[in-house]
């Protein structure tokens, strides 16, 4: 009897979960249920999965909402009518279309009517919705003429008198309005309530043919939906014979240009992949990444791939990937096998600046009725959750900002804020929002919206209502396209090598970057910032730990510092084996035999499959169990436990000891959390060697590339400060140097004036494209005539040094733009046959401090540009040690004065620690580590200078400060208001500090894991 029941997949409005909701109707002994949220299909396979576990017949479809008017309910009788219902909502989402007061004549849809939106005429699928509180309408004449056509309409949407109240803060919060604004028609009734089956019957005991007209309707709906087959797009050409000669032929021709025609083993294995490809039906999936690979080329585009499809020799062949399997020992089991039901993962990535090119070409190429991306559901989240409740509330955004950046035990007690905690508490993992999935899309071999309806965020790309699990449950696979700004700082670095040095660097050709003398070096070094995943501090540390000088290394270096080998202990056992290569044993010989290359430490997914297939004898479906639970699809622990049996039965009955078989299975388990296959570990590693050899080779080109993608882990001034090491001379922006982004002028650098904040990047952006069209600024006056920008814009413009071309002074522009300005008008700035000379002015001298313009410089760009941090402390000290020094003073107490550049925040046991890093006066880096009893007394103060005092720890060739004390050091104050006390430290709060967080404790100690280094039997 329960034809519109909502779930919190009504957004801002349903307060019950899929799981509540079908135990409330078990409860109540319901044979069958309809799953209607608003306008969207979000739940509908889950809800029929759950329902059919409990033997609850499930029937879906969608109640169709205009704002808060109820047109009406829509219930689809089989999967086409999902098809229906979806095309009607899309059209409103995506096409502007007006929802219509009455439903289309659907086909395989019944539509139940509200009393208060009553056609003139219903169809044969189309009925009347009554409610126990208008039954008694029904007597009335007009009304009784309908009753073979009215069915009981029962809505669920709360449980009860919390849920209710819960249910009008969420419409409040929709509304935007504070709880006492709502109106009756913007919330639910308070019975809208799951009641026992029996009640709602006796309830329309006066009017039996409604029962029976509503039974009538729920036996016509039925959703048997098939779950278990593929719904990707099944063929590139027009059948899997088709796909697969194309394949083969594509496949045979790479080999031959990657390795020639007498490469017997790499012959072999395109053949062994050639056959499982073509048996578990996934060429179709091949062959359209190959497609968007294609054109990517044609464009002239650079992309990465990656994800387990990078094992495959195929991919290698076809140019997905630039990762030899033969080279690397890549698994191939991790990459296919004939257990697997799904295709193996394709992520690509392409530069930021041209991914929507790409992704373009797959909805024109594959067309906008199958293509979209995947959603997500943006859910409650501790801020959110208290600045939306505390508005409802009518908390002050001073309020409201307190309780949403303190913990709850902070917060004031009392009855307003413990009413927003109590009902914020319950919002937790409620769903707020849908959003785009940051890069799945779906190619369907149906119209998409046989499954889902579509919705048009603002970036333009359709998205479906169901996110990336549900969409893999249902039989889809997506594909990654994804964009980083890495690879556009790749790209732009070869543009602007080749045109500053007319050098063509082939940077595809990776023979160039993956074994090369003075990469090596700098990789050794940690001299990595501005490099793809290697610049973090943390990965700095790791390769300086293992003096990491080749390429094979890196590969490991890249997954071992992922947070499911480093919790482990893996990481840490990996450095001491790889530095001390003859102080450990192999504890069993299939470690040395299949981890050999990794010192018989688990580092890659496939290292765990082989081990628990080799060593435990699982099978290759358990061992695909594994996978899965190590992907990115079912990190949990709870997929590894399944095989956990299996595992120990298996090793007792191999004749393995019992302490040898817990032990490896605590590594295998730890693999629980993130870690990499190897191919996608590989694939990073050619990036980062990419970057590597462009920041060696070309440093000021590189550099100059990075700060214009936006850099990376750090701000823009940590790399500025890398081209100045590299010999660059840094320079404010300039109205005739400077392009929107950041320009190199030989050695000169002059920065974007994209940098300087306040301006308004429309005009920044007119600024280098109207002195390409008419020629450069022949003064300030010529500026103003042909830039329409505002005084207050100018003067930015003048303090940042814009216009030193002019030779005049900042004072003395200053006054001369007021002049300009104050009578200007718009009509002056159409173009002149003949351009008057600029008007001179007689102005006193004034005096300027030389330190004027860093402290301008700060003011706008965030840092000093014309000084360094250093030039402006009042001390002359720069510490007795310099960051070059520290690997020879182990154990040492020393003293440093160092410019704070990044912090992590660490949680620990005892408090919160801090990680930080820094550079000396020379521009050398260094990392400090401070624990929570230092904080106490020397907490940080902002970013700038520091005197530290610690004593250096040297672990593996890698130094780190223990912070014992700890001072910010005063900068000199700001010579601009020599005469307002009160203004002259204020810029000094504007200096920066990247700070990071995490809530993982610190990597644990050789000690605390007790890895053994001997055989265990």
């Amino acid at each position: 009897m329960y034809l519109n029941c909502h779930s919190y997949h009504s957004l801002r409005y349903g307060t019950l979960s899929l799981d509540s909701l079908i135990q409330q109707a078990l409860a109540c002994g319901v044979p069958s249920l309809a799953l209607t949220d608003i306008n969207t299909v979000t739940g509908i396979y889950d809800f029929a999965k759950a329902c059919r576990k409990v033997g609850i017949k499930p029937i879906v479809g969608m109640e169709v909402r205009q704002g808060n008017r109820l047109r009406y309910i829509t219930l689809a009788k089989c999967r086409a009518g999902i098809g229906e219902i979806c095309r009607l909502i899309t059209a409103h989402n995506c096409e502007g279309t007006e929802l219509p007061s009455h439903a289309p004549a659907f086909e395989e849809v019944i539509t139940v009517y509200p009393m208060a939106n009553v056609p003139e005429q219903l169809r044969d699928n189309e009925y009347i919705g009554i409610r126990p509180h208008e039954l008694n309408r029904l007597i009335r004449p007009e009304w009784k003429k309908w009753l073979h056509r009215m069915v009981i309409w029962y809505p669920v949407t709360v449980s009860g008198k919390l849920e209710h109240n819960l249910h009008r803060v969420l419409r409040a919060i929709d509304q935007n309005v504070v709880l006492s604004k709502l109106t009756e028609d913007d919330y639910c009734r308070t019975d809208e309530v799951m009641r026992p089956f029996e009640d709602i019957v006796a309830a329309y005991g006066g009017y039996p043919q409604l029962v029976s007209n509503t039974r009538g309707v729920m036996e016509q709906c039925s959703f048997a939906f098939d779950f278990g087959t593929p719904k990707n797009k099944r063929h590139y050409t027009d059948s899997q014979e088709g796909d697969i000669k194309l394949l083969t032929g594509l496949a045979y021709a790479g080999l031959k240009k990657r390795y020639g025609e007498k490469n017997r083993p790499a012959r072999e294995r395109v053949e062994k992949e050639l056959k499982v490809i073509d048996e578990l039906g996934f060429s179709g999936y091949f062959l359209i990444t190959w497609d968007i690979v294609r054109y990517s080329n044609s464009m002239g585009f650079m992309h990465v791939g990656r994800g387990s499809g990078a094992n495959s020799i195929v991919a290698y062949c076809l140019g997905i990937t630039d990762i030899c399997p033969l080279e690397l020992d890549l698994y191939f089991e991790r990459f296919l096998n004939l257990n697997r039901k799904t295709p193996p993962d394709f992520d690509i990535d392409w530069s930021w600046q041209e991914r929507d090119v790409i992704l373009q070409y797959i909805f024109d190429r594959y067309g906008k009725d199958h293509v979209a991306f995947c959603g997500t559901n943006v859910e409650f989240k501790y801020r959110s959750i208290f600045r939306e409740v505390g508005k409802v509330f009518g908390l002050p955004k001073e309020e409201l900002d307190a309780l949403a950046k303190n913990p709850m035990e902070q917060h004031d007690g009392n009855a307003v804020v413990k009413l927003v905690q109590k009902y914020g508490m319950l919002l937790e993992k409620y769903p707020n929002q849908r959003s785009m999935h940051a890069c799945g899309i779906l190619i369907s071999e149906e119209p998409i919206t046989n499954y889902t309806a579509l919705e048009m965020p603002p970036k333009g790309f359709p998205i479906v209502q169901f996110d990336m699990h549900i969409a893999e449950d249902i039989g889809f696979e997506k594909f990654d396209i994804l964009s980083q700004r890495g690879l556009g700082t790749i790209n732009d670095a070869v543009k602007l090598i080749r045109k500053n040095r007319g050098i063509a660097v082939d940077i595809r050709d990776t023979a160039i970057s993956k074994d090369e003398a003075r990469c090596n070096d700098f990789l050794s070094r940690g001299q990595t910032i501005g490099c793809f995943y290697i610049e973090s501090p943390a990965m700095r540390g790791l390769l300086r730990r293992l003096k990491c000088d080749n390429y094979q290394t890196l590969v490991a270096a890249s997954s071992i510092i992922r947070p499911g080998v480093a919790q482990s202990g893996m990481m840490k056992e990996y450095i001491f084996r790889h530095n001390y290569p003859d102080r450990f044993e192999y504890f069993h010989e299939v470690f040395e035999e299949h981890l050999g290359d990794t010192y018989g430490i688990m580092v890659y997914q496939e290292d765990v499959i082989k081990i628990a297939m080799h060593f435990g004898g699982l099978s290759a479906a358990d061992g695909d169990i594994l996978r899965r639970a190590m992907s990115g699809k079912g990190r949990s622990l709870s997929a590894l436990q399944r095989v956990k049996d299996n595992f120990f039965a298996s090793c007792a009955r191999l004749g393995h000891s019992e302490e040898l078989s817990r032990e490896v299975y605590r590594q295998i388990e730890s693999f629980a959390g993130y870690s990499f296959c190897k191919a996608h570990s590989a694939s990073y590693a050619v990036e980062s060697y990419q970057s590597l050899y462009l920041k060696v080779y070309y440093p000021l080109e590189f550099m100059v590339a990075a700060i214009n993608n936006g850099g990376g882990f750090y701000r823009t001034e940590v790399y500025v400060h890398e081209a100045r090491m590299s010999g660059a001379t840094i320079l404010p922006p300039c109205v005739n140097k400077s392009g929107y982004e950041t320009v190199l002028d030989g050695s000169d650098l002059f920065l974007g004036l994209m940098h300087l904040q306040g301006l308004e990047t429309r005009l920044v952006r007119l600024i280098p494209e109207e002195r390409q069209r008419n020629g450069a600024f022949g003064s300030l006056e010529d500026f103003v005539r042909r830039i329409p920008m505002g005084i207050e814009g100018v003067q930015t413009l003048i303090f940042i040094g814009a216009f030193r071309f002019t030779g005049k002074a900042k004072n003395e522009l200053l006054v001369q733009a007021r002049l300009l300005l104050v009578n200007f008008k718009p009509e002056q700035r159409m173009p002149l046959l003949l351009r008057e000379p600029a008007k001179e002015w007689s102005l006193p001298q004034l005096e300027r401090s030389y330190f004027e313009d860093a402290f301008d410089e700060i003011e706008l760009l965030g840092f000093p540009v014309s000084c360094s941090p250093f030039d402006l402390l009042q001390t002359a000290f720069r510490g007795d040690v310099m960051a070059a020094d520290l690997v020879n003073c182990h154990k040492k107490q020393v003293r440093m004065l160092a410019y704070l550049i990044a912090r992590k925040h660490v949680p620990t046991k005892r408090g919160v620690m801090y990680f930080g890093t820094w550079i000396d006066v020379n521009g050398g880096y260094f990392d400090t580590a401070h624990f929570p009893d230092c904080l106490e007394r020397y907490p940080f103060k902002g970013g700038g200078c520091y005197l530290l005092l610690g004593t250096v720890e040297v672990d593996y060739h890698f130094p780190t400060l223990t912070i014992h004390k700890m001072a910010k050091l005063p900068f000199i104050p700001d010579p601009r208001y020599n005469h307002d006390r009160d203004s002259q430290y204020k810029i000094h709060q504007q200096i920066r500090e990247d700070v990071s967080m995490t809530h993982r404790a610190p990597y644990p100690q050789a000690h605390e894991i007790g890895l053994p280094r001997q055989r265990l039997g």
